[in-house]
C-alpha cells in the first residue's frame, strides 16, 4: 500500500540542532476513511535511527484491522532530549487535525519509551503558532511494545545516552523521563506486551509500567510472552507472540478504533 508524506513542521522548526543533517520529520499516511480512530506508529532504533520493520509493516496490518494508521519518521541524534517528544506531540495534533475522534500513539523499544513519554508528559507540548496549536496533544490510548519505559531502573543503557546525551547523569532528567514515575489519574489506558526473554530492554520496564497504571486505576492490558528476542516487531511465525497484533487490534476496537 502507498502512502503520502505529511511533513510536521512547515518554517517553524523547535530546538533544531545546529549538527543535523537537515531531516525535517514526516508522517506517512496509511489513514483509511472511517474516522473514528488512528495510531501513530513509532518504529524503534535506540533514538540512534528508525527501524523499518517497526513502521510501515505495522501500519498496513492495522489496515487489515480497518484502522487508520500513521508511521512517524520522528529525529533522532544528533537531535536529542526534547527533541523526539516535540515531534511526537505535534504528530498527535496534527493527526487530530484530521478529524479522528481518537489518535493513539504506538512504539517498539526507543519507539516505545517515545510513546510512554508522550502518554505522560504531553503538557510539555511546544507551540508552533499555528492551527495545530489548538489541538490537544494527549493521546487517547498508548500502545507501548517491548518498550523502554525507565531511564533510572532496568535501563537500555544505549536509548539512555543517545537521548539524554550531555544530561545523562542528571538525575531530575532521567526521572522526567521515565514513565512510571509520571503516570497519574489522567494518563490513557495502554495495551503492553513484551517478552520475558529480552535481554536488551528488561521485562521489568513492561511490569513497572503496568504498576505504576495500577496504582491510579487506569485500565490496561499486559502480555508478557514466555519466548522471543527484542525487536520482533510483528513476530510472524514466532508463536504465541504474533498474536500480539490481533489482540491490540481486538483492544482498539473495544476503545471505538
Amino acid at each position: 500500500m502507498s502512502s503520502k508524506n505529511i511533513f510536521l513542521y512547515k518554517d517553524f522548526v523547535p530546538y533544531k540542532n545546529k549538527d543535523t543533517d537537515g531531516f525535517v520529520p514526516f508522517l506517512r499516511d496509511f489513514s483509511l476513511g472511517n474516522k473514528s480512530g488512528a495510531v501513530i506508529v513509532c518504529p524503534g532504533g535506540g533514538y540512534c535511527k528508525r527501524a523499518e520493520h517497526e513502521g510501515v509493516a505495522i501500519a498496513e496490518e492495522l489496515n487489515k484491522a480497518g484502522i487508520s494508521a500513521f508511521v512517524l519518521e520522528y529525529r533522532v541524534q544528533p537531535e536529542h532530549t526534547d527533541i523526539p517528544l516535540n515531534d511526537a506531540l505535534r504528530a498527535i495534533r496534527i493527526v487530530r487535525s484530521f478529524g479522528f475522534e481518537k489518535v493513539a500513539i504506538m512504539g517498539f523499544s526507543a519507539g516505545g519509551h517515545l510513546t510512554c513519554s508522550a502518554a505522560t508528559l504531553y503538557n510539555d507540548a511546544v507551540l508552533c503558532g499555528d492551527e495545530y496549536d489548538k489541538f490537544s496533544a494527549r493521546p487517547d490510548a498508548f500502545i507501548p511494545c517491548y518498550a523502554v519505559v525507565s531511564m533510572v531502573s532496568d535501563s537500555h543503557i544505549g536509548s539512555v545516552t543517545t537521548l539524554l546525551k550531555d544530561k545523562v547523569d542528571d538525575h531530575s532528567v532521567r526521572q522526567r523521563f521515565s514513565a512510571e514515575l509520571n503516570v497519574n489519574k489522567d494518563t490513557p489506558p495502554a495495551f503492553i506486551w513484551h517478552t520475558s526473554e529480552d535481554n536488551l530492554v528488561p521485562v521489568e520496564n513492561s511490569l513497572m509500567l503496568a504498576a505504576a497504571l495500577s496504582r491510579y486505576n487506569i485500565p490496561y492490558e499486559l502480555h508478557i510472552y514466555p519466548h522471543g528476542y527484542h525487536g520482533l516487531g510483528l513476530a510472524k511465525g514466532m508463536d504465541p507472540v504474533e498474536n500480539w497484533i490481533d489482540c491490540c487490534t481486538a483492544w482498539l476496537k473495544r476503545l471505538g478504533y
